[in-house]
């Protein structure tokens, strides 16, 4: 397991952590989609708190990824329109995308936002696709 919070480390150093920790734990998932999804949660997490406090813990039993990044707002992320001109809106849809499931959990101090990857989820988008031709009907 890897555990980080923003009092030992800044984002960038989490990400590195976070890279490290994939390729000796969980290579099965596709580290670039969780990289940038961790990106995306820790940003949020720093960029819609009042004090910017984060913390990031990443497991990987046999069936799943499992990454959680807590912090100190109350308030549940507002999925909204990507804006191209000034820039912001398109991290939540993106990590929608890039997991097998995306949640958010309140706690009395704040929340947590959980991400998942499952091993079959990515065995099958690994599998080749078939060669044999479909039979008209």
């Amino acid at each position: 397991m890897l555990v980080l919070d923003s009092s030992r480390a800044d984002t960038a150093r989490a990400r590195r952590a976070a890279a490290l920790y994939l390729r000796a734990r969980c290579p099965w998932v596709d580290a670039d989609d969780v990289l940038l999804v961790v990106s995306e949660l820790l940003g949020n997490a720093v960029r819609h708190t009042d004090d910017g406090r984060w913390r990031l813990r990443m497991s990987c039993p046999s069936e799943a990824l499992v990454v959680e990044v807590y912090d100190h707002s109350g308030v549940r992320p507002v999925p909204r329109a990507g804006d191209p001109e000034n820039g912001g809106g398109f991290g939540w849809g993106i990590a929608e995308q890039l997991t097998s499931s995306l949640t958010v959990r309140l706690h009395g101090v704040g929340k947590s936002v959980q991400a998942v990857w499952s091993a079959a989820a990515a065995a099958r988008d690994d599998a080749p696709a078939s060669s044999t031709p479909l039979l008209a009907a």
